[in-house]
């Protein structure tokens, strides 16, 4: 099977930021064949869907990871040769106020789907089970904090320190665990802070955004001088593509877009670009919007990945600097008030959370 032949993808999570990136790339720039499982909670959305939903490679079934049954009779009835495993938890703040529901999903339904996987690959001619991929998408954070120098390698000890990253260094020892024991063909990818298109107005590069138009202030935790890599939503989506059609069964790939910057300078950037493509009334610099908070319980000082592993031996590299990356982000909130709008106006997505620690 070359990396360009049709395969059946199924996608968890696909309703997502991530996720919905990765359904999106494959049904635009791919032959795959993908169905997108997803249970549609708070940030699940259809609407970040909408550009390909009528493809005919294109199925939704809308089912819990936690589901065994829903999980097998979905696994079953598709017969997929690739399972990219997305659906999780994954805001750091609601995992301080709330950790229970991200150890139901990230660890229990990681292992219900595991344990799916297993059974359906077991059952597989020799085919099959030689094509067969269980990729389970992970975070940075699992790798604790960096001081200012060094940075995350795929042998980086896991010094996890949120509920949220914690259950998902769980959830990537669960999936290694499946493959050391069971014989499983497992990848596991772990990539820094994504930011695009379609991101729920919770996290940092959209809730600033959103504030900014709107007038408000611009919560910045601590001093700002936190430090996280940034990576484009859909240079991820081609990194994940790559590693389940080249990556080797066993290994795990870290994804960065060599893009370090404190979360002062994101805001400011932001600020400044507002400042040129969509000035204030008054004339004033957004930046006189930002106001310093109180930091997060247990905020990680920096995050910092060297992905010269998937460059080198995959051949990917991202293609969007922060600069170019940023600008085509806030373009896009511009232009698509009615995605976020809802969001913001019905569940609350710009309310702080996580003060509970």
């Amino acid at each position: 099977m070359t990396e360009q032949s049709p395969r059946r993808i199924l996608v968890t999570g696909g309703a997502g930021f991530i996720g919905s990136a990765l359904v999106r790339h494959l049904l635009r720039d791919t032959p795959h064949h993908v169905l997108n499982l997803d249970k549609l909670t708070y940030a699940g959305n259809l609407a970040s869907l909408d550009p390909i939903a009528n493809s005919p490679r294109y199925t939704f079934v809308q089912a819990d990871i936690g589901d065994a049954a829903a999980v097998a009779a979905t696994i079953a009835d598709f017969q997929p040769q690739v399972i990219t495993h997305l659906a999780a938890e994954s805001h750091v703040d609601r995992s301080i106020d709330g950790p229970a529901d991200f150890i139901q999903t990230n660890v229990v339904g990681t292992f219900t789907m595991l344990s799916a996987a297993l059974d359906y690959w077991r059952g597989l001619d020799a085919d099959g089970k030689a094509g067969f991929r269980f990729h389970h998408i992970s975070t940075d954070e699992v790798f604790g904090s960096l001081a200012d120098d060094g940075f995350f390698t795929e042998a980086t000890p896991y010094d996890p320190h949120s509920p949220y990253s914690a259950s998902k260094a769980a959830s990537d020892h669960l999936v290694r665990a499946w493959y050391d024991t069971y014989g499983l063909p497992v990848l596991i990818t772990n990539c820094s802070n994504n930011y695009g298109p379609y991101h729920f107005p919770e996290k940092l590069i959209p809730l600033m955004i959103i504030k900014a138009l709107a007038g408000e202030d611009l919560p910045v935790y601590g001093a700002g001088l936190n430090v996280r890599d940034w990576l484009f939503v859909d240079d991820h989506a081609r990194a994940l593509t790559r590693v389940f059609e080249a990556g080797t069964p066993g290994e795990s790939y870290i994804i960065g877009g060599r893009a370090e910057r404190t979360n002062i300078a994101v805001v400011t950037r932001i600020c400044e670009t507002l400042d040129r493509i969509r000035p204030r009334s008054d004339g004033r610099s957004y930046a006189a919007q930002i106001a310093h908070v109180a930091d997060r319980p247990g905020h990680d000082h920096r995050y910092a990945i060297d992905p010269s592993k998937i460059e080198r031996e995959l051949g990917w590299v991202a293609q969007e600097s922060f600069d170019s990356g940023i600008e085509r982000t806030i373009r896009w909130y511009l232009d698509n008030e009615s995605w976020w709008r809802p969001l913001v106006e019905q569940k609350g997505a710009i309310k702080r959370v996580g003060l509970s620690g």
